[in-house]
């Protein structure tokens, strides 16, 4: 069984330790402490226990133990081994879990769940119906044994005649699940298939005809009849794992749906609030509705600039958790604000704890991915954004931008361009990335037409600076990049 912890992966049967730029060169002894320590994450381990564990039947000098240690906090990210004075050790990073083996990796089982068709003849209930599916396919990407594609991507087939083999193709995966929802005044029918795509048989199907209050019991039951025939041999027991009510009020829950159809987006994100509000104000047990309600708040940063965004959004984040501390969405929220407050540890250990709770959610995966980046960590940065596009693959906005921002960090700049390229408008905060990209290949006149752009990307911030907008545009932990970045600007606006 080998462990992961963050962005590391101790390989138990091949004694390697591998990191987020590949593998990290550790002494025996190291190992075994370390593997130790992450057998009993937040626990503190006494000095007579790590010596019996690595140095069994021998007599050891404690000074031994403390060289071992300080090798392993310079191997790791810091603060992921505490030292209890008079106690021990514990370690103290991202929650550590059992981890698939490479080879049952391989063998996961992927699967799209298609949008349900709306039945009902009226397209304003569409919201319904996609809300479904959304439910069923947030439920799937809970668990580490199936490779989930994320709702952007299935709902490009929304509405088609769709080949499926052709769409389990596109999508990269072995099984699809479609079906259809008919909802007529009090009550509903749902109808479900899972197919499996390289032969089009189908391995199972069902539908139900239940009273709308029922509808929570419904969307359980196909995710648990799925995952059964998906999971018979994995590692977790999916069916087991019952998601629970989010809420009891249907209205409630209703306004929850049509929020997330605009929260997912740039240019809607701000128009789900009013939704939002409204569901809580019916449930203020809501705890999902409080979370997304809280990112929706922190988002508005993008937009204002005004700090005070990040503040309440982080409050109404730690409402949320507080009436359920495993609501992925609330700590997605927490760590967005502390990012960009630069309270860039806090910040990762949120998003870490998002990440286990929903670890196939290519949003929560591309802002990890962008934190990676702002402390520095390129490399592990983009292989987290390949993750997200793996889930994800016709999402393109928000990818390509993360991208860019991440790729003109590494220094890889006509890559970054090349990605840029591909995006229908550069938002003002990649605007800076997209000027030093091309001041640092030498293209002088299409860095001035970026910074032009820049400039007036600030109508509401009049007599704005190049300081001014690099310290509201770039979030790198390392202040010699701002510095770095904050020059290129400048020298390209002296050249004008």
């Amino acid at each position: 069984m080998d462990w992961e912890f963050g962005n590391y992966r101790l390989k138990r049967a091949k004694r390697l330790l591998i990191g987020p730029e590949g593998p990290v060169e550790l002494s025996a002894r190291s190992f075994d402490i370390l593997d130790t320590l992450l057998g009993k994450p937040d626990e503190v381990v006494g000095k007579s226990e790590i010596f019996d564990a690595v140095w069994p039947g021998q007599v050891v000098e404690e000074n031994t133990l403390q060289v071992h240690i300080s090798a392993l906090r310079k191997a790791l990210s810091p603060g992921m081994i505490v030292t209890v004075h008079g106690r021990g050790y514990k370690y103290a990073g991202p929650m550590p879990f059992a981890a698939v083996a490479e080879s049952q990796e391989k063998r996961r089982p992927s699967i799209a769940v298609l949008p349900f068709d709306n039945m009902s003849g009226d397209p304003e209930q569409d919201y319904f119906s996609d809300g479904i599916t959304e439910d069923i396919i947030a439920e799937f990407s809970k668990f580490k044994d199936f490779l989930v594609i994320a709702r952007n991507s299935s709902f490009q087939f929304r509405g088609k005649a769709n080949d499926l083999a052709e769409v389990a193709k596109r999508l990269g995966v072995q099984y699809v699940v479609e079906g259809s929802v008919r909802k007529i005044a009090n009550r509903i029918r749902v109808s479900a298939q899972l197919i499996d795509a390289s032969s089009t048989a189908h391995v199972w199907a069902e539908h139900y005809d239940r009273e709308l209050h029922d509808i929570f019991a419904i969307q359980d039951e196909i995710t648990q009849m799925i995952s059964a025939r998906l999971a018979r041999q994995a590692r977790t027991a999916i069916a087991s794992r019952s998601r629970g009510r989010p809420t009891g009020n249907l209205s409630a829950y209703e306004s929850y749906l049509r929020a997330l159809q605009l929260a997912r987006e740039y240019d809607t994100v701000i128009q789900a609030e009013p939704y939002l509000q409204k569901a809580v104000e019916l449930d203020p047990e809501f705890a999902g509705a409080r979370a997304v309600l809280s990112f929706v708040e922190s988002i508005k940063f993008y937009w204002s600039y005004d700090p005070k965004h990040l503040e309440s959004g982080l409050r109404m984040a730690k409402a949320a958790l507080q009436l359920d501390p495993e609501e992925a969405y609330g700590h997605l929220a927490s760590g967005f604000a502390l990012m960009y407050m630069r309270r860039f540890r806090e910040a990762e250990t949120c998003l870490d704890r998002a990440i286990a709770l929903n670890p196939n959610d290519p949003f929560i995966l591309s802002f990890r991915a962008l934190l990676l980046n702002y402390v520095g960590r390129f490399d592990a940065a983009l292989v987290e954004l390949d993750q997200a596009q793996r889930r994800d693959p016709f999402a393109v906005g928000w990818f390509e931008d993360f991208l860019g921002i991440i790729l003109t960090g590494a220094g890889r700049y006509r890559e970054a361009l090349a990605s840029y390229a591909k995006m229908a408008t550069v938002p003002p905060w990649s605007l800076v990335c997209l000027t030093v990209c091309h001041a640092e290949l030498g293209e002088t006149k299409q860095a001035e037409a970026a910074l032009g752009r820049l400039m007036s990307s600030y109508p509401h911030f009049p007599g704005i600076t190049l300081d001014g907008i690099v310290k509201e545009e770039v979030f790198y932990e390392d202040p010699a990049i701002l510095d770095r970045y904050r020059a290129i600007l400048q020298r390209i606006d002296k050249e004008e």
